[in-house]
């Protein structure tokens, strides 16, 4: 039988020697059956989580001019302000509003690979609007930054890797490494259906893309779900003083499939409920790395141990069923980390892509039609798998909650 909750770990206890022991145990648990876990005590002051919400939540009540001055098609960035419906997750449109940030770099020089241009200064609203908001977000990804560099080297340990197992995948010294942070509002169905918009998707079915998430639910709504093996939706909801850990496709395939990313949902807060607010953050990676590194250097030998370990996961629960591919591979039209990083944003922001990056979007929508070609063909019985184009599709990845 697959999971049908989320586990708890207390980061506190991997501080102790003496019961430092147990968590990795546990740890080593939530990686190979869940993919997801609930995570407390992570060192960061509740006071600073309290700023966090109540500025995440106020910056929506700002004037939409001043929301639409830092709106992310105005820089090639994909850093800043997102319409309501604008986002598209698994072909359907995303029916959420939001500011994209990150820990901020200087303007990248104009010789360097295009994926660098999502190194930036993020668009800020004006402090006349919010005062609090740059210092507080500014010290909340810094903070979140240095914690989850610190539970990576926790997972390492608890499938009997070194420490530093991952730190090649980041730049150094870790205080450079570009993390990325959204917040996210989803109105109710019944705001949505007066707005003349459809359907209760926040965010369509999608696995994350790198290493690791931490999502803050900054209100008391259901919406996130998890697929477990079995195919079934399992509940997600807000528990006080937790950040929800998502385990990414970046670092299944970095383990060699024994870290688990799972399929994840968000659904729209039923009508009357109110909107729902949502601040995921997403550990990032060195974009220079490149594909073909992870396969042939990788983190290093995961024992038999544990791989078996993980095989009989999967064995038990018959195998494992989602409905999201798993797609971060070689193969594809990126080389490095930074181009399918590129490519995926495109994808999720096209109005951003047909500003900046035509040619990337062309190529995408060529791909599109390919895929849509395929299935058809399929679906008459008329297929060798590749249709008559003999290129395998680009899968898609999101960050969102």
């Amino acid at each position: 039988m697959s999971f049908t909750s989320i586990p708890i770990l207390d980061l506190a206890l991997a501080q102790d020697p003496a019961t430092k022991p147990g968590f990795l145990d546990d740890l080593r648990h939530a990686l190979m059956e869940v993919g997801f876990l609930y995570l407390k005590n992570v060192g960061i002051p509740d006071e600073l989580f309290k700023e966090v919400a109540t500025e995440g939540k106020a910056f929506f009540d700002i004037p939409q001019e001043e929301k639409l001055k830092i709106e992310m098609k105005n820089a090639p960035s994909f850093l800043g302000y997102s319409r309501l419906s604008a986002e598209v997750t698994a072909g359907e449109i995303d029916h959420r509003e939001q500011i994209d940030l990150s820990t901020e770099h200087p303007i990248p020089d104009q010789l360097a690979p295009r994926y660098y241009n999502l190194l930036a200064p993020n668009q800020w609203p004006a402090p006349e609007v919010r005062p609090k908001f740059r210092p507080v977000f500014t010290d909340y990804m810094r903070r979140m930054g240095d914690m989850s560099i610190f539970f990576t080297s926790l997972i390492a340990e608890a499938i009997e890797l070194p420490a530093n197992a991952f730190d090649k995948y980041f730049e150094n010294p870790p205080s450079t490494q570009q993390h990325k942070l959204k917040i996210v509002k989803y109105p109710d169905v019944g705001v949505l259906s007066a707005d003349g918009k459809a359907g209760n998707q926040g965010v369509g079915p999608h696995k994350d893309s790198m290493l690791t998430s931490y999502l803050l639910q900054a209100s008391n709504h259901r919406g996130l779900q998890v697929q477990n093996l079995e195919g079934q939706w399992i509940d997600c909801p807000p528990i006080d003083g937790t950040l929800v850990v998502a385990i990414g496709q970046g670092m299944e395939a970095l383990t060699q499939g024994v870290c688990a990313s799972t399929t994840h949902r968000v659904l729209s807060p039923p009508a009357g409920e109110g909107a729902r607010f949502s601040i995921p953050f997403f550990q990032g990676v060195r974009g220079d790395a490149e594909f073909e590194e992870l396969d042939t250097v990788g983190v290093g030998h995961v024992s038999e141990k544990i791989k078996a370990q993980r095989r009989a996961v999967l064995e038990r629960t018959g195998g494992r069923l989602d409905d999201v591919e798993f797609t971060f591979r070689k193969g594809g039209a990126s080389k490095t980390l930074g181009e399918a990083t590129l490519r995926n944003r495109v994808k999720s922001h096209p109005d951003v892509g047909e500003r900046w990056y035509p040619d990337i979007l062309a190529s995408i929508r060529e791909e599109q039609a390919a895929a849509a070609k395929r299935r058809t063909e399929e679906k008459n019985g008329n297929s060798n798998g590749l249709g008559n184009s003999g290129i395998a599709p680009e899968g898609k990845t999101v960050e969102a909650h």
